[in-house]
């Protein structure tokens, strides 16, 4: 399974989004530090879920990075537009 499938899988199931894009940059960052070679090392996520209001933005970023639990460690950079 890719990272790009993971990521979505594992927030889907943590959050129920109404919205939910998972994007894998990489290629952008190409000659950068932390692109590897076939991708899956930098990623832009935009989420819109309910279960988010109410929450700081900190807080809704914790939320995400514990959903998302040994990921993290395996990517270079995650983008996040986290939203209600």
């Amino acid at each position: 399974m890719s990272v790009t499938d993971e990521i979505r899988d594992r927030l889907q199931a943590a959050f129920d989004p109404r919205e939910l894009e998972v994007i894998d940059d990489s290629e952008s960052h190409r000659g950068h530090a932390g692109y590897q070679d076939g991708g899956e090392s930098h990623f832009n996520v935009r989420i819109r879920a309910s279960a988010f209001e109410g929450q700081s933005r900190v807080a809704r970023h914790r939320a995400v990075h514990k959903a998302l639990g040994d990921i993290v460690p395996r990517i270079h950079a995650l983008a996040l537009d986290i939203g209600v």
